[in-house]
């Protein structure tokens, strides 16, 4: 049973996000559930982009964040409006709460169904932003997003989830919260973030070759700078492992689009007196950052604690894993459950001491660094690749699907 979705998404396209990318575009079309994707084009992106999943149906989104969202929203309903039956089976989308009330009025006016994939809960995350953010970037980037996650929030927990036909939600951590706001769990499944294993080859990855790292042990992050990441404590561990490992370097494979925060940053690592022992690549295409996973000798995988972020499923640690790197991380309850079964990491307290501690510990004892090597990958193969998830959600896909023809012949 081949199956089409007209999927509207927050991320633009290309993406680096593998639950949006690997999932739906290389995996789920194996299994004949394609999705035609709605987005922005990523900024700076030139050329035809390669989509697995089907169509691509993208706009231009420069012109500053305010502008991005309006351009995504107008975008979302243009091709809302066009969704025709007789090439769709169901609207989806992804992570934007006012979409999901359009798309959701869309899928009843046209007999489709309605599913609502939510990998983060973005209303409040738009309200804790403008609180943090107060108005040191401006009043429109503290009214905008204090606006958009009132909304956001009103029609996603009045509306959207209430109706929609089915929930994707990313932890049971995050299921479990739904279901104490009164939704029904028999209408959720958890899916999780995973690695691609077919393109994390250990062999076709070499390290990164890079003459700062020559006689230095590589403490490797690889992720998004944003606030709510705290990266500052990753600071404030290096100068106490400095102490005791002077040897030691830093590496952030990523970067955060609020430069406000993004000075801050830096100059903190000015005044904490690391900023000789940081190397700050930016944003890289996802191979490059596997080379210096690859190059690293432990992965750091920090995620604060609390309720925005208790509910998602890290992938760094995921990926870490998956090329042998052993972690560093704290209890956030999916990436606990994923050290402690797996055995390729410590999980300790989010802080500046206990994970120079751990460091310390890992970079003095290289025999446990080999057994959490090999541990990782084996996990991964078993239980978070993508080959795994993907045959678990297609089949939670066609039983939806099977279940609503069903339905139907029923009422006919």
């Amino acid at each position: 049973m081949d199956i089409r979705i007209l999927f509207l998404t927050a991320e633009t396209c290309p993406t680096f996000r593998a639950d949006v990318n690997t999932l739906f575009g290389m995996y789920l079309p194996k299994y004949g559930i394609h999705t035609d994707i709605v987005a922005g084009r990523t900024p700076g992106h030139v050329g035809k982009i390669a989509w697995g999943g089907g169509e691509t149906f993208l706009c231009d989104v420069s012109g500053g964040h305010i502008k991005k969202h309006i351009k995504t929203v107008l975008n979302g309903i243009k091709f809302l409006l066009r969704a025709d039956r007789a090439r769709y089976q169901a609207i989806q989308v992804r992570d934007m709460p006012v979409l999901a009330a359009f798309g959701l009025v869309m899928a009843r006016l046209k007999g489709l169904q309605f599913f609502y994939w939510m990998s983060y809960p973005m209303p409040e995350g738009q309200i804790e932003l403008a609180k943090e953010r107060k108005l040191s970037a401006g009043i429109m980037k503290f009214v905008f997003p204090w606006i958009r996650g009132r909304v956001g929030r009103f029609l996603l927990y009045r509306m959207v989830l209430t109706r929609a036909d089915f929930i994707f939600v990313q932890t049971d951590c995050m299921k479990a919260s739904l279901v104490a706001r009164g939704l029904d769990a028999h209408k959720m499944k958890s899916v999780p973030m995973g690695a691609d294993t077919e393109a994390m080859r250990f062999d076709d990855i070499p390290p990164a070759s890079d003459p700062r790292f020559e006689r230095r042990h590589i403490l490797l992050y690889l992720g998004t700078l944003d606030r709510p990441r705290r990266i500052e404590i990753l600071f404030k561990m290096l100068v106490l492992v400095k102490q005791k490992l002077p040897s030691v370097l830093l590496v952030l494979v990523g970067d955060t689009e609020d430069e406000v925060h993004r000075a801050w940053l830096k100059q903190k690592a000015v005044d904490l007196g690391v900023v000789d022992e940081v190397v700050w690549t930016g944003w890289i295409p996802i191979q490059e950052g596997w080379r210096y996973v690859r190059a690293a000798d432990i992965g750091l995988s920090p995620i604060p604690r609390g309720p925005l972020l208790d509910v998602g499923s890290p992938t760094k640690a995921l990926e870490y894993m998956a090329l042998g790197l052993p972690v560093v991380g704290n209890d956030n309850p999916d990436q606990a459950s994923v050290l402690r079964e797996s055995g390729a990491g410590l999980c300790l307290e989010l802080g500046a001491e206990s994970f120079a501690e751990g460091v310390i510990q890992l970079l003095e004892d290289e025999a446990l660094r080999k057994d959490m090597a090999t541990r990782g990958p084996e996990f991964i193969s078993r239980k978070r690749s993508y080959q795994i998830i993907s045959g678990e959600l297609q089949a939670a896909y066609k039983q939806l699907f099977s279940l609503a023809n069903t339905e139907c012949s029923a009422t006919n």
